[in-house]
C-alpha cells in the first residue's frame, strides 16, 4: 500500500509540475500594471490628473526588446487627454482597434519632467488578439515614458530630457 501511495503522489506531483511548466508565461510577462519611477523631479510643481491635456514622450517595446513605436524617434511628443481612454485610440485609430488603457492608469499622478517605465499586461493593452503584425496576441507591453507638458505648461518646449530612461 505504501508503495502504491507514493507512486500515486509522485504521479500527481509530476502532473502538476508539467501543467505549471506548460502554462508558464514568457519571461517578462505581467498580469497587473507595474509602474516604475525612473526619474522624479526634486519638486513636483505640476502633476498630471484625470482630464488634463498632457504631452508624453514614449518608447513602446515588447518584452523581447522589440521597439514597436517611439515618439522619441519622431521628436514629437504624443498629446492626449489623460484618463479619457482616448490615449492610443486617437493616434492608432486606423491601425489598432484597441488601445492600452494601462497607459491612462500608469500616467496618473505623474510630475512634469518625471520618467516612468510602465509594464502593461495584455488585459490593459491589446488583449489576446494583439495588434498584428506589430503586436502579437497576449503581449505584455513596456513603455518608457516622460511627461513633457501638462495643460500647456512645459519644462523644455516638449523636447525629451537627455537623462537616460
Amino acid at each position: 500500500m505504501r508503495i502504491a501511495s507514493r507512486f500515486h503522489l509522485t504521479c500527481v506531483l509530476l502532473l502538476f509540475a508539467v501543467l505549471q511548466f506548460g502554462l508558464a508565461k514568457k519571461s517578462g510577462d505581467v498580469t497587473e500594471l507595474q509602474i516604475g519611477v525612473k526619474y522624479k523631479p526634486k519638486t513636483c510643481e505640476v502633476q498630471a490628473h484625470k482630464g488634463d491635456s498632457v504631452k508624453v514622450h514614449y518608447r513602446g517595446k515588447l518584452t523581447d526588446g522589440t521597439v514597436f513605436d517611439s515618439s522619441f524617434d519622431r521628436g514629437i511628443p504624443f498629446e492626449f487627454k489623460l484618463g479619457s481612454g482616448q490615449s492610443f485610440r486617437t493616434y492608432y485609430s486606423l491601425i489598432f482597434s484597441l488601445f492600452p488603457s494601462g497607459w491612462d492608469q500608469g500616467l496618473l499622478g505623474m510630475c512634469l519632467g518625471e520618467k516612468r517605465k510602465l509594464r502593461i499586461p495584455p488585459k490593459l493593452g491589446y488583449g489576446e488578439q494583439g495588434a498584428p503584425p506589430t503586436i502579437p496576441g497576449g503581449a505584455t507591453l513596456i513603455f518608457d515614458t516622460e511627461l513633457v507638458a501638462v495643460n500647456g505648461k512645459t519644462l523644455n518646449d516638449g523636447k525629451p530630457d537627455d537623462r537616460e530612461l
